[in-house]
């Protein structure tokens, strides 16, 4: 028995540190010592996923918690012997894994636990009389409408991790453990049962219905499987640098962005990972291990202090930038971060995000400074149009004669806001639109000027209409400005010679 409970607080799992962090966490949150996503990350608690969903459900049922914590006397428990007496964040945290969650493992770990479940009864009974009240019978019509959307709506997805098995050995694998595979398609057609499917964009990644737990699978536990949002395997995908390249993953931590580049560079070539945090980067450190790469060098310090034209890095032609920012797109971010509010809440975010922004434009502008770079993808996990469309904007009108935007994923639905022209080059992602946490990627490229096959003007595609010849016609790609006669085909916009001026 003791060395089973061992186990469980080496995995994470055991009740006691589970639910202290997150009554930890939700603290500091009400104290806006930090994001969600910070506090969870900089944690040091092994199973940051099963935290970060508690954390988030606990925060998105808190006005329905708040009643029955008031209406059941929890919180006045033991008030006479007030070393006793429930923190309040604790006995939101447990009271919601009683009522809404899984059940509290282990007994809830220790007094706490067992105090909550003396008053399992009467919790129950002033649910059932706030459902009378409310005239509902889900939990979830208990919640008020606009409440964030819940992390246990969107699919479970899971990266193949190419550097330690293939996509049809895991596909066999979870076939034998009697799940249904559907074959290739989108998250939006999985129904709820025992079901996967293999995602239509990523080739790697598999996508399991809401809830579904593989924290204790052995894939996982071995380092197989990677859990990582499908909007979070975007930016490695995009910067796609081959095997032998040089890389920079300038803001690394937790880790999943950086595994999946080791992964697409099968371990070869020079994975330079930064992070200024040392618990952050001791996280990422043990996430590395677990998904077998190698072709890594950590290194504990600030991005913005590297020297872009240290030899040690001449040769990065690929550049990460996830830096830190509002975490507005994550499934369950605190409360304070949500759209509208009273003024002050409202002038409180306005700073931070003119803050962040001004951080995000240092890192961006930082990292175009090194001499080898070819591709840059910049990506947040945010919805706020500061930390993103006009970030870049501006970090363009001053490097715009060295890089510029490149359209990534024409198909991708939706793009990014009408800040600026070249706005829609970028990528967007949404609970409601993509089913995933919301995200923000664009994809940066050094222009070639002066070479002969640059200033050659691109071939039309076969498909232009017969109207336009072939000769008179070149690529807004290719054009510094343009005039009024123009034709759009395949979703590129085309020119006419005579309007036009080459870059």
């Amino acid at each position: 028995m003791k060395e089973k409970k061992k186990e469980d607080r080496r995995k994470g799992c055991g009740g006691r540190v589970l639910y202290s962090a997150a009554a930890a966490i939700l603290s500091r949150l009400e104290r806006r010592e930090g994001s969600l996503k910070s506090l969870v990350y900089g944690s040091g608690f092994p199973n940051v996923r099963l935290l970060y969903a508690l954390v988030s459900e606990t925060l998105r049922y808190g006005p329905v918690l708040e009643k029955l914590l008031a209406a059941s006397g929890l919180l006045q428990a033991g008030k006479k012997a007030a070393k006793k007496r429930l923190p309040p964040a604790l006995a939101r945290v447990l009271v919601y894994e009683l009522l809404f969650g899984k059940g509290l493992r282990g007994g809830g770990g220790g007094g706490s636990g067992a105090l909550v479940l003396k008053h399992r009864a009467r919790l129950q009974a002033e649910l059932a009389r706030l459902k009378v009240q409310k005239k509902v019978s889900r939990n979830q019509d208990l919640l008020e409408r606009g409440s964030p959307p819940s992390l246990a709506l969107l699919p479970r997805y899971a990266r193949v991790n190419a550097l330690k098995t293939r996509v049809e050995h895991v596909v066999d694998y979870f076939k034998r453990q009697g799940y249904a595979y559907q074959g290739k398609g989108e998250a939006s057609a999985l129904s709820a049962g025992k079901k996967f499917l293999l995602d239509s964009l990523f080739p790697d990644l598999l996508v399991f219905p809401p809830q579904t737990d593989l924290h204790e699978d052995q894939l996982y536990q071995a380092g197989h499987l990677i859990l990582q949002d499908k909007a979070s395997c975007l930016p490695a995908f995009l910067l796609d640098p081959p095997p032998g390249s040089h890389v920079i993953d300038a803001c690394a931590a937790p880790g999943n962005k950086t595994s999946h580049l080791a992964a697409i560079m099968k371990n070869k070539g020079r994975l330079f990972a930064f992070d200024l945090d040392a618990k952050r980067l001791a996280t990422l450190s043990t996430m590395l291990v677990r998904a077998g790469a190698t072709c890594y060098e950590l290194e504990h310090r600030d991005f913005l202090t590297t020297d872009p034209s240290d030899p040690k890095y001449s040769r990065v032609r690929y550049i990460l930038l996830d830096p830190s920012c509002s975490g507005s797109g994550m499934v369950g971010r605190q409360p304070f971060e949500e759209e509208g509010g009273d003024d002050e809440t409202q002038e409180a975010l306005s700073t931070r995000l003119k803050a962040l922004a001004g951080f995000q434009r240092k890192m961006l502008l930082h990292a175009l400074k090194f001499p080898a770079l070819h591709r840059l993808v910049y990506s947040t996990c945010s919805f706020h149009q500061e930390e993103n469309e006009e970030v870049v904007r501006d970090v363009l009108e001053q490097q715009g004669k060295d890089f510029h935007l490149v359209e990534a994923l024409p198909s991708w639905s939706p793009r990014g806001l009408d800040v600026f022209p070249a706005a829609k080059c970028c990528l967007r992602a949404s609970p409601k639109e993509t089913l995933t946490n919301g995200f923000f990627v664009a994809v940066l490229e050094r222009r070639h000027m002066g070479t002969n096959e640059e200033s050659v003007p691109p071939l039309l595609p076969e498909n232009m209409p017969e109207c336009f010849a072939y000769s008179e016609f070149v690529s807004l790609a290719s054009v510094k400005t343009y005039g009024e006669r123009s034709v759009a085909c395949d979703g590129i916009t085309y020119a006419s010679v005579a309007d036009t001026k080459l870059k």
